[in-house]
Order: structure tokens, then sequence, then C-alpha cells
């Protein structure tokens, strides 16, 4: 008996010594620099700040949520989020915090079953990483979201942290290849038509936290960088400006006089008698404009929702490219282009829900009689 005991009691100890696999942690170095350790099986988690659960959508991880800010429980006639419209079922999910990152720590604490691991973009805004971390005991994950531009190395970064923490790396590496491939494809198309065949544009209305009119635009809208088009907000006139958000002196856009004008139709928001649809139609010095007497007049998907969606980036590049180049875009349907892109990113079409919701005007020559 005393025998039978002495084994017992050594078997308790090897199993108490040993780690059990389940319980193994990995460890990361986030985008704030600091070593987070997380458990090596991370099947829940909540994503906090803009865009950190469409990243997690395009790694299809989306399953693994717990909870969600109060973005995505909003109801709005517009929304122009492919990764929510593809996954209606967020909505269903309890609150943790508000959205761009305030986070509530008590709700956080009261979630059942507890999130493993919160991923944070955009660390700066609301809660901040390291307190959270402190008040929930749960590992906090910072992000750099980054974009498809001079920042994409950030972009890239977070979504193989992600897919490190999620052992979903080679989804990630599916997800970098396809933003690469579909970026070398547009220059490849563009990049050797002559200065002189290549009409000069403008895009206004571009949301920037909120909708704006027609002067709101992007020296480096990253539609028109993809096919080296001409952006006339990009001139030397506007050398030394910021490449993100600007907004623009009426009277430069109409001394630009562009050839093909393009409206993010994220403006539609502002209603029927204001934004930048209302002032194509009924602003005088609007309506002198080339574009403007000629129709060439263009509405594009909005892509600064929550910050920056990217499937609608790439969407809006091969339409844009489609309209200033035809003969470089010939095999190009931009529409289903469009669905190709989002079932790829979010794995639904979602293109026509979007184009309902902006009045059918997504990729079409706006009405302005």
């Amino acid at each position: 008996m005393r025998k039978y005991l002495q084994i017992s009691v050594l078997v308790v100890l090897f199993f108490w010594a040993v780690p059990c696999p389940a319980a193994e942690r990995g460890v990361i170095r986030d985008a704030a620099g600091r070593p987070v350790s997380f458990s090596q099986k991370v099947a829940h988690v909540i994503c906090s700040g803009p865009g950190a659960l469409r990243l997690l959508s395009y790694l299809e991880c989306q399953d693994r949520i717990v909870a969600v800010d109060n973005m995505e429980k909003r109801r709005s006639r517009f929304d122009a989020r492919p990764y929510a419209l593809a996954n209606p079922q967020f909505r269903q999910y309890p609150l943790f915090g508000e959205f761009r990152g305030h986070d509530h720590p008590e709700l956080i604490l009261t979630l059942a079953p507890q999130p493993q691991v919160i991923f944070k973009t955009y660390a700066a805004m609301g809660h901040d990483p390291k307190a959270l971390a402190q008040k929930t005991g749960i590992p906090v994950v910072v992000l750099e979201y980054g974009d498809l531009g001079k920042h994409r190395s950030q972009l890239y970064q977070s979504l193989r942290t992600m897919g490190r923490v999620l052992a979903a790396e080679r989804r990630a590496e599916a997800v970098i290849a396809f933003f690469e491939e579909n970026i070398r494809l547009l220059n490849e198309r563009t990049r050797n038509i002559p200065a002189g065949k290549r009409p000069l544009c403008y895009v206004g209305g571009i949301a920037f936290k909120g909708p704006h009119g027609f002067q709101s635009t992007e020296p480096g809208y990253p539609p028109f960088a993809f096919i080296n088009a001409d952006n006339a907000a990009h001139s030397p006139v506007m050398a030394g400006k910021s490449l993100q958000h600007s907004n623009v002196a009426k009277e430069k856009i109409v001394e630009w006089d562009p050839d093909v004008l393009f409206l993010d139709l994220s403006t539609l928001q502002t209603g029927d008698m204001a934004g930048g649809l209302h002032e194509l139609k009924t602003d005088p010095a609007y309506r002198s404009l080339t574009a403007v007497k000629k129709g060439n007049v263009y509405g594009v998907l909005p892509y600064n929702w929550y910050t920056q969606n990217f499937g609608s980036i790439l969407a809006n590049a091969f339409f844009i490219g489609q309209r200033l180049y035809p003969d470089a875009f010939k095999d190009i349907d931009p529409k289903k282009k469009a669905d190709e892109i989002y079932s790829f990113l979010v794995g639904k079409a979602v293109f026509e829900q979007m184009n309902t919701a902006f009045k059918k005007l997504v990729f079409e020559k706006i009405p302005l009689d």
C-alpha cells in the first residue's frame, strides 16, 4: 500500500511539473515594441480600434470573437464596410466598449468565454493598451493598421502578427500575396501609357472621420497611385502638402479643370441638400467645370469607413483604370472584379449590397441634371 502511494505521489508530481500542452505559451513582439505572451491555442479574442476586426476577418478568424464594439451594432442606411456586410452576425455579439478603442474593462471582465487576447489598432485612441492589460489580465497585442501605400509594411506586419497569434500564418501570407499581385497587375497595365494620354482627374467627397463635401480629397489617393493616374491634387501646386486627407479650395479645383471627376459616395450621408453630389448639381463654380459639362463624373466606392477598406481601394482602382484607359482594362468588368476581391477578403460578394445603399451610383456616370 505504501509503495502504491509513493508511485501515486510521483505521478501527481510529474504531471504538476510538466506543463500541459494546452497551457503552453507563445511570445510575440507587438507594434509597440512590447513582448506579449499568449496562449498557443487562441480560440477567443476581441478586436479594439478601427479596422482591427476587418483584419481578423481577412484572416478568416472572425468566428473567434466573443464581443464587439458599438460600431458593429449600429444600423444605418449607409454602410461601406464589406467585412461587416459579410458578417451580419456581428450585431448579435455582446458589447465590450465603444468605437475608436474606447474599451470598457468592466464589460470585458463579464464576457463568457473570456477573450484570451485583445487585438488593438490605433493604440493612441481610447483606452491605453498597457492599462487595459493590467485591468483585465488579458494580453493586449498592439497593431499598426498601415495602408497599401508607403505604410504597406506595417499592414503586412500586423497581418503576420495576427496570423502568428491565431495560428493562421498561411492565410496571412495569402492575403499579403493577394494585395501584392493586384497592385502589380494595376501598375503593369498602366505604367507604359504615355503622359499625353493620361487624363487629368480629381476625386472629391472623400470621408475623413465622417462625410465631407466635394473639396475633400487625397493628394495620394491610392487608386490613382496604383494606376499611375494624373491626380490634379498631386500636382506641383500641392507639393509639400499632406498626401493624405486635404480640403482644397474650390477655386483651385476650377483652376485645375480636370478632364474626369470621381465622387466618393460617402458624401451621400450628408443628405440630398448638402454634400458633394448636391454641390456638383447646384454650385455655379462646379457647373462650369469641363468634366461636369461633358458628363465625365463617376461614382466610386467609399473606402475610408472605420478606417481604410483595402478591398474597396483595389476595386476602385480597377474601375477608374477602365474609365481612364479603356484599352488597358477592356477585359475587366469592374463590378464583377469588386466581388472577386470581396469574396477573397471577406468571404462574400457584397458589391450589390453597397451599390443599393449608395443609390446605384457606384461605378456609374453621375446624373447631374
